[in-house]
């Protein structure tokens, strides 16, 4: 009798024992696909002021000058080439500025949005291109000179040969065209290689901010002939004789002059010149022999930028132009008039509180910068998403994770996207739900709050490293009621985008000799 106490006591403590196990043990969970990351579980969304910095974007006019304010930062001589970076909105009024020319901030928002789907859809069929799912005969430039100098494009599909929508070119520069250099407002894009620029005779030009370059003013514009390498790189070109270039230093040489085209997936394009021209920035760095569109005929929505500097990764971007070893830019808030900087460097150098990452490169679109994502994790938990999800397959046509400066709103893969957006929509029960707004999905109404605790999000890289992201990155209004939806949206594209919204407020660097890519949080 006492043994089958003894053996039933034993049990009971056995019971007891396990029940406690499974109650404290963190590998036992009743979600085991949840697993806590140790990184803080909510994040402060402050609503007064980042309404308030929307009401100023609304109210803000730019200064009728072409002009760069003087409160920018100087040419920094420890880099090749460093220029401050102006959103869009911040321009000059006649340079096309949109904030001042919106009845109220849902109008804005939904002009930025309408901009970020063109620049989408542009950078997936640059992707469906380069993947070979359209025949060539449907990309190849009519050989007629005329036709491809000055006939619309239309009737060529609406793709993205080089870069992507100009549309969505969120920041500006100010670059030194020629010899004398001739100051002229630039899209900034690390989704594009080819640079150009509007130039006379104009067959078709847009409205800009800066008069119209013309190339025979400039002792160092150089028509590229037909048969060199640098044509032979361009996606789209042709070959023409000389008949109206110009008749001082910048006269073409007896044989062929290249042409080029550029289409984009919102309809814009430019064609025109092949050449190669001296940029000056920052008032003090010039770079010569840079290869360069001199766009005659452009059509598109550009708003007021004279063309387009690009930084991609592909043969005739800048940065590989001049062997950069780095490239770093922080890009502040885009509702605010402050600059950001970009530098351009010959020499790799990383602040030690720099979280870096593996920088990947596909062979099928080498103008991309491709980050290694692991995971994302919400309200400090992983959400249940493979690192395949995130990986570029074994083919090189799908997967991978691109880090854009010209994409506003981050862009995950379906599955993935639907997974956050579910953990994060669980989460935030509590709040009052608000009509979406495409794309988004999931918006919230906290007109009556003056800041609110929201789950907080971050991107995960291998060796354990995270990237917190403040909480006014992925919780943004889009109108002035108080409205506020999460910042990411479903790609409609075979790939993942970490847009600029995420990035705003942390110093991205791309070592370009190291593979590696770089954040750093409040570095702006």
């Amino acid at each position: 009798m006492m043994v089958a106490e003894n053996t039933h006591s034993r049990l009971f403590l056995l019971f007891l024992f396990s029940l406690l196990t499974l109650s404290t043990s963190p590998a036992l969970s009743l979600h085991p696909e949840v697993q806590s990351t140790g990184y803080p579980t909510t994040a402060t969304l402050d609503v007064s002021a980042t309404l308030a910095q929307a009401h100023l974007a609304l109210s803000y006019r730019p200064p009728a000058s072409t002009e760069l304010p003087s409160h920018l930062l100087p040419y920094d001589p420890s880099s090749a080439i460093s220029v401050s970076l102006h959103s869009r909105d911040f321009l000059p009024s006649y340079a096309g500025s949109a904030a001042h020319g919106h009845p109220d901030y849902k109008a804005l928002t939904l002009a930025r949005l309408f901009r970020d789907e063109a620049r989408v859809r542009s950078i997936g069929v640059r992707a469906t291109l380069a993947f070979g799912a359209v025949a060539d005969s449907v990309l190849n430039p009519n050989t007629d000179a005329e036709a491809l100098q000055f006939a619309a494009v239309n009737s060529i599909m609406g793709s993205v040969i080089s870069g992507a929508s100009m549309g969505s070119g969120e920041y500006f520069s100010r670059v030194g065209v020629g010899s004398p250099p001739k100051p002229l407002f630039m899209i900034l894009d690390t989704g594009s290689d080819v640079s150009w620029v509007q130039c006379l005779p104009c067959a078709d030009c847009y409205k800009q901010s800066d008069p119209v370059f013309d190339p025979s003013d400039s002792s160092s514009y150089t028509l590229v002939s037909c048969n060199s390498s640098l044509c032979h790189s361009l996606v789209l070109s042709a070959c023409r004789n000389s008949t109206y270039s110009s008749s001082g230093p910048a006269a073409a040489a007896a044989d062929e002059r290249c042409l080029y085209q550029v289409m984009y997936g919102d309809g814009s394009y430019t064609v025109g010149d092949f050449a190669t021209e001296t940029l000056t920035f920052g008032g003090s760095a010039s770079v010569s022999e840079v290869p360069l569109g001199c766009g005659h005929d452009n059509e598109g929505v550009f708003y007021g930028a004279a063309g387009l500097l690009g930084l991609g990764g592909g043969p005739l971007s800048l940065p590989t132009q001049i062997s950069a070893r780095s490239i770093t830019y922080c890009l502040v808030d885009r509702d605010s008039n402050a600059s950001s900087i970009l530098n351009i460097s010959t020499a790799a150098s990383t602040p030690s509180s720099t979280l870096m990452a593996p920088l990947l490169r596909n062979p099928l679109l080498d103008t991309f910068y491709y980050v290694e994502l692991m995971g994302i994790s919400v309200g400090g938990n992983m959400l249940p998403i493979p690192p395949s999800a995130f990986a570029i397959d074994e083919s090189s046509r799908t997967g991978g994770v691109i880090v854009d400066s010209g994409t506003s709103v981050t862009r995950l893969q379906k599955a993935a996207y639907a997974t956050l957006r579910d953990e994060f929509r669980a989460q935030m029960e509590a709040l009052p739900p608000a009509e979406r707004m495409i794309p988004f999905d999931t918006c919230y109404n906290l007109s009556s709050r003056a800041s609110v605790q929201v789950p907080s999000v971050a991107f995960h890289f291998p060796e354990g490293k995270a990237l917190l992201l403040p909480a006014k990155n992925y919780m943004i209004p889009v109108n002035d009621e108080g409205t506020y939806c999460l910042a990411f949206a479903p790609s409609p594209v075979a790939f993942s985008i970490i847009g600029n919204v995420q990035q705003q407020g942390t110093r991205v660097i791309f070592d370009l000799v190291n593979d590696r890519v770089g954040f750093t949080p409040d570095m702006c």
